[in-house]
């Protein structure tokens, strides 16, 4: 007696399909599981047993053979439990066959049968739709999840024998349906406001462009002058995420098990924080199972490392690869698996290691050698990496005390969103998004400065000694600035805004 049934596998933050294969024949009892199955997979016998006779059905006392195909790729974690239940019963005669060559299972089994949530369900729809299946059968607590993939019917079920009977057709269970507009609004609302900001002008008018732009940034100043602050409130004035980009991103944090069971999609621009104590691993990606990091984590939102130099040095020397392709790509024995990492870059940290170099305040008590050695900590090219170095001095008190209320986020947010607006018709058709992504060839072709303009940037370029990537740097920032004024061309005063924002370089005169 043999009976299939479909499920999923997770490689990387996509599924693939599986075919749980079940054959029941003649012979002294035993379990085995074929197909690459990781020790998750192996102990489901367990479960399924008890699982099969805690809900009222006869477990076979016969030779049971799973094979999970493609034999080739790895299968991790309980999520085969019930596909491979179903399968014993299909096998046996309980469950009919009609049905399961139109859905997709998927979900981990509890000893008295009841069925519990797993990681990866968007994958799986989204996988499952593009296999023109008719829909899937996923934990209830997955339910809402599954259902953001429009045109497939997705089945939450709390128990084994919910499952059977509706295989059967003794029992309907009607689809879950999501609002899939409502999930997007109740992300779009920020706490935190640029307006809250006091001072630090020249700070937010740096941030806009960033944020028009896609650029990454740093920024140097003392303790206490709200660089953390200003960094919290990026996300408030990024443009609003595409349904694309938002399944994009969900699908990460499907995958990794952190998705918001009660919206279900990730809406909001991301905003990861890691402490500086992370690994490259944490940071990356991977491990023994491998698994994004923080930077994938970010994906279409923002990496924020606080304390740049405190990071250990090789850390953030693997953050060059995905800030150059926006992707992470992990190889190991068996497969290469690639995540997406399209961030932006916003980096913090004191101008010495007392914080207190340059402030008429305070009296610095560190020497040239340790300021040499701290900044030294950020290698050059990850520096060249970087589009906007800015300084963010300590705020005045004749700042802190105006109880006016500064620029609102949402008013710098229109104005990063035409100027995004302009990118996106610049570029339609290709792989580039933002200025930040441009390549050579499109530098070229859209970053052309007028006469007075290429005059000035020569004349910086010979005074700094700057390299190729910081002379295209500030040509990328200098594009975004012309976006923000509407202005096709790329004048004097754009130039020299962009290279403003290059505070470390301008150190070196």
């Amino acid at each position: 007696m043999l009976a299939k049934v479909l499920s999923s596998a997770l490689l990387g933050i996509d599924a693939i399909m599986v075919d749980v294969e079940v054959d029941i024949a003649q012979g002294l009892p035993q379990f085995a599981t074929v197909g690459l199955p990781d020790g998750a997979v192996k102990e489901s016998k367990d479960r399924v047993k008890s699982a099969l006779k805690n809900s009222g059905y006869e477990f076979p006392n016969r030779k049971i053979t799973v094979n999970l195909a493609p034999a080739d790729v790895r299968k991790e974690g309980a999520a085969f439990d019930l596909p491979i239940s179903i399968g014993i019963m299909a096998a046996t005669g309980v469950v009919k066959s009609d049905h399961l060559k139109k859905y997709l299972l998927l979900g981990e089994l509890s000893l008295d049968g009841g069925v519990k949530p797993v990681r990866g369900c968007l994958s799986v729809a989204v996988a499952a739709k593009n296999a023109g299946l008719a829909g899937i059968i996923v934990p209830e607590e997955n339910a809402r999840e599954g259902a953001v993939v429009e045109g497939i019917e997705v089945i939450g079920v709390s128990e084994l024998a919910q499952v059977v009977e509706f295989l059967n057709g003794e029992r309907p269970v009607i689809p879950c349906v999501v609002d899939v507009q409502q999930l997007f609004r109740q992300n779009l609302d920020h706490s935190d406001d640029f307006s809250e900001v006091k001072g630090q002008e020249h700070a937010k008018r740096a941030l806009e462009v960033a944020a028009a732009g896609g650029h990454n940034i740093l920024m140097i100043g003392p303790p206490g002058s709200g660089k953390t602050m200003l960094a919290r409130r990026i996300p408030s004035i990024l443009p609003t995420m595409s349904f694309n980009e938002a399944i994009e991103t969900s699908k990460i944090y499907s995958v990794m098990g952190l998705l918001d069971r009660d919206r279900a999609l990730v809406s909001g621009r991301p905003f990861r924080s890691p402490h500086h104590t992370i690994s490259d691993i944490g940071l990356i990606g991977g491990g023994n199972t491998p698994k994004p990091g923080e930077v994938s984590l970010s994906h279409n939102g923002v990496l924020f490392l606080d304390e740049l130099p405190e990071f250990k040095k090789h850390v953030l020397e693997v953050l060059r690869q995905p800030l150059e392709d926006g992707k992470v790509t992990i190889s190991r024995a068996l497969t290469s698996l690639t995540y997406p990492s399209r961030i932006m870059l916003v980096t913090a940290m004191n101008p010495c290691p007392c914080g207190y170099l340059g402030d008429p305040l305070h009296q610095c008590s560190c020497t040239p050698v340790m300021i040499h050695r701290y900044r030294s900590r950020i290698s050059g090219p990850l520096l060249d990496r970087i589009d906007i170095h800015i300084e963010v001095p300590a705020v005045k008190y004749r700042d802190l005390a105006d109880r006016s209320d500064g620029e609102s986020s949402a008013a710098i947010a229109g104005r990063v969103e035409l100027s995004r607006n302009r990118q996106l018709e610049r570029f339609k058709g290709t792989k580039v998004h933002c200025n930040a992504q441009m390549t050579p060839r499109f530098i070229k072709k859209y970053c052309e400065p007028d006469a007075a303009g290429q005059k000035m940037l020569e004349m910086v370029t010979d005074r700094l000694g700057l390299s190729a990537r910081t002379y295209t740097r500030i040509l990328k920032v200098a594009r975004t600035v012309a976006d923000l004024e509407g202005s096709e061309t790329i004048r004097e005063n754009h130039i020299s805004e962009a290279i403003q924002y290059r505070s470390l370089d301008r150190k070196t005169i």
